[in-house]
This record gives C-alpha cells, sequence and structure tokens, in this order.
C-alpha cells in the first residue's frame, strides 16, 4: 500500500489508491498515472516546434501542485458479482468534515449518460462516505444523479452538493460529520452500457478542496 505521511502534513487532501483483492484474481488496477489527467494548463508543441496552451473547457481548475498531469486510474476487469475484488481510493485529510460538496472530474465525454469513456454506473465508481454514527452512504457516479458542472468532448465535472447528498443512500446531511470516505470502483466489463471496467478520474472534491495527484508527486 502506497505511504502518505509526508504528504497529509502538507496538503488537505490526499486520495491514496489501493486494490481490494483477497483471491489474487489480478483483474483489479488502481494508480495515479502521469498524462492521464485533465489538461488544465498545459504548454505543447507541434512538428515545427510551434507553442500551443491545452486547457480543457471542462476543468477551469485544478490541482495547483500537479505538475504532471496525473489521473487516477481504476480498473475492474472481467465479471463485477462473481469477482470479490475492487479499485479504489482512501481519501485523508477529511475526518470531522461537515460535507457540503464532492465530486471529480471523469474522463468522459458530454454527460455521465454517454456510454463512450470513463465507466458511470450507479455503484461505481462511487464514494463510501461513514458518518461518526457508523452510518455507511453511498454516492454513486449516476445515483444520485451529480450536478454536471462543466463539459467537453472529453471529460465532464461533476459535483454532489448539499442537495444531492441528500438524496445519497442513505442520505448525507449537514448535521452528519465524516469518519471516512473511500471511493470504490467494482463494477466489471459485463456492465453496461459502456461494458469498459474502467474509469479515469481527476481533481477528486471534497468542499471545494482538489486533489489532483498521488501521495508523494
Amino acid at each position: 500500500m502506497i505511504t502518505s505521511a509526508v504528504q497529509s502534513n502538507q496538503d488537505p487532501i490526499t486520495v491514496v489508491p489501493f486494490e481490494f483483492d483477497p483471491n489474487a484474481s489480478n483483474l483489479v488496477r488502481a494508480r495515479w498515472m502521469t498524462g492521464l489527467g485533465c489538461p488544465t494548463n498545459v504548454t505543447v508543441f507541434d512538428f515545427f516546434g510551434n507553442p500551443t496552451t491545452v486547457m480543457d473547457t471542462a476543468c477551469p481548475g485544478g490541482d495547483s501542485k500537479d505538475k504532471q498531469n496525473e489521473g487516477l486510474l481504476l480498473v475492474k476487469t472481467g465479471p463485477s458479482v462473481q469477482n470479490f475484488a475492487a479499485a479504489g481510493a482512501r481519501l485523508e485529510g477529511i475526518k470531522g468534515t461537515v460535507l457540503t460538496e464532492l465530486g471529480y472530474d471523469l474522463r468522459k465525454p458530454l454527460a455521465a449518460t454517454d456510454p463512450r469513456g470513463s465507466h458511470c454506473g450507479a455503484g461505481a465508481p462511487r464514494f463510501n462516505v461513514v458518518t461518526s454514527d457508523g452510518v455507511n452512504h453511498f454516492v454513486g457516479c449516476n445515483s444520485p444523479p451529480a450536478v454536471l458542472s462543466s463539459n467537453s468532448s472529453s471529460w465532464i465535472r461533476l459535483r454532489w452538493t448539499a442537495v444531492e447528498l441528500a438524496l445519497a443512500f442513505p442520505p448525507i446531511l449537514t448535521v452528519n460529520t465524516v469518519s471516512s470516505i473511500t471511493i470504490i470502483f467494482d463494477e466489471g466489463t459485463d456492465t453496461g452500457p459502456d461494458n469498459f471496467g474502467l474509469a479515469v478520474l481527476d481533481n477528486v472534491d471534497v468542499n471545494g478542496k482538489l486533489a489532483g495527484r498521488g501521495p508523494g508527486s
């Protein structure tokens, strides 16, 4: 497991990938990877050396410390139910938080319901939010539906405000305080409509604070 003690002392939120694979299926993967993230201000050069600034309109702002355009890759290959395994990430630095907003950028064109690009199902990728009363709350990629904050032909920015969080299962209310939050990806390539079994996330958002890179980056 990736340790993050140094970075968690510096950043308000740290997103630490993990793989839950107790039977060693080797069909799940969770990694922050360079080049997968949503570009917010990247200079590129064409064959003749002419510069262009790449700024995806779906991501008008991101993690200012992300210098390598990292994205969070979550993969589950094969069946969903028959394989008790998941890719995921745990959020550090959030204990005691009262949630008013959750979200992430998803590498997917136009809308959460578009069958192209990253998987976005009712159950994955989802936030598992455990509150101080011991209740586990589920916020799926399209259940409850998020606010589409911005989009492009490559990315969508999804946000669950206090209104949407109150529609989670069970509801997350502003009287609840957080004990832990994890992102879980456990829907495989047998789950439609995309049957992709993969999602790329960036700029994980908790109350407006963004984490767009891995521990130690």
